[in-house]
Parts: structure tokens; sequence; C-alpha cells
């Protein structure tokens, strides 16, 4: 069964582990940003703005709906649901701000990381004794 030892070769490689680990992160920390815009931030605009509330925005596209909250219209019938494209569209910019600060921070720490000078290895430091024994000869 070559295909099931290449598969399992694939499946265990370390690459397919690390990216299992980061999407499984990645949906915890999207739980955690949807409840920060949900919870934090849209709250705050709506005292900003007077109450103003994107979660019930939303146009009927049926003439039954009368309903002033979005969980009941979408109990009448049909209705395009804007407000929540917007709640969602937040978080995707969150998300994606978060993410690139930190992909910066990193990058800023491996900068510096990279700039410390490594300590001269054991052949190193007898090369630079036998280099200065020889200009102490002349």
């Amino acid at each position: 069964m070559p295909v099931l030892d290449d598969f399992k070769k694939f499946a265990l490689k370390g690459n397919v582990i690390d990216l299992a680990i980061g999407v499984i992160i990645g949906a915890a920390f999207g739980s955690i940003v949807s409840s920060l815009v949900g919870d934090v931030i849209m709250p705050v605009i709506g005292a900003v703005t007077g109450g103003l509330d994107f979660s019930n925005y939303y146009i009927p596209l049926s003439s039954k709906v009368t309903a002033d909250t979005l969980v009941e219209a979408k109990k009448q019938g049909a209705v395009l649901a804007y407000g929540s494209f917007l709640t969602v569209t937040l978080n995707f910019i969150i998300i994606a701000w978060v993410l690139f600060m930190a992909i910066r921070a990193i990058g800023t720490v491996m900068k510096k990381e990279e700039a410390k000078p490594t300590p001269p290895t054991k052949q190193e430091e007898l090369l630079t004794e036998i280099r200065d024994l020889l200009k102490a000869r002349t």
C-alpha cells in the first residue's frame, strides 16, 4: 500500500502538524476577536453614535417582514443582513491588524537576534590566539 505509506509520511511531517496547530489557535483567536468586537467595540461605537447597533441593520427582501430586530425578521422571511456583514468585516480588519502587528513585532525581535554578535567558537578562539602570538613575534 504505497499510497497509505506516502500519506502517512505527508500527514506526520512537522509542517503539517504545525499548520494544524496554527489553524486551531487561529480559530480560538477568531473567537476572542469576535467577542472583542461584539462585546467591547460595538457597544462603545453604539454609545458614541447614540445607540447605533450594526447587528440589527437589514433590508427586508419580502413584504411579509415587518419586525424591528434581525432575529424576528429572519423568522418572517428573507432579509439582507448587511449589519452582520459589517460586523464580520470589522472582525476581519481587527484580526488582520493584530496579526500584522504581531508579525511585525516578531520580525523586529528576529532582526535584533540576528544583529547580536555570535560568541566565537573554540576554533575561532584558538585561531585568534595563534594570530596574536604571530603578531607578537614580529
